[in-house]
């Protein structure tokens, strides 16, 4: 698992970088982010190990989140070779990301 990245040019590195992404923005003032952080870092580290998963606190740092168009938390960004595959906002069922998650992932890093 990642640490929180702060700067939009370090993500944009990581997305150069990494053939997976999960970014996870998230408040602590969000019920639901609090609770379904564990539950994601959990799915991440158990079925999709290659994948990293980096944490943005998104009062902390507003700017990365407007460039990244989030607007509501919890919200995740699937990112694959660099590129958008899924996004998800508020009521995110860990089944179905794990499910959307799995077919692609199986083909980028186990294909």
């Amino acid at each position: 698992m990642e640490k929180e990245k702060a700067t939009t040019e370090v993500l944009q590195q990581q997305l150069e970088n990494e053939s997976g992404l999960i970014i996870y923005f998230y408040s602590d003032k969000c019920a639901p982010c609090i609770s379904l952080r564990p539950k994601i870092s959990q799915m991440v580290e158990d079925n999709f190990p290659q994948m990293k998963l980096v944490f943005i606190n998104s009062e902390n740092h507003p700017k990365v989140t407007g460039n990244f168009g989030v607007f509501a938390n919890p919200t995740l960004i699937v990112f694959f070779e660099g590129k958008e595959f899924r996004r998800y906002s508020k009521y995110i069922s860990i089944n179905e990301l794990g499910g959307d998650i799995e077919r692609v992932y199986n083909m980028v890093f186990e294909g």
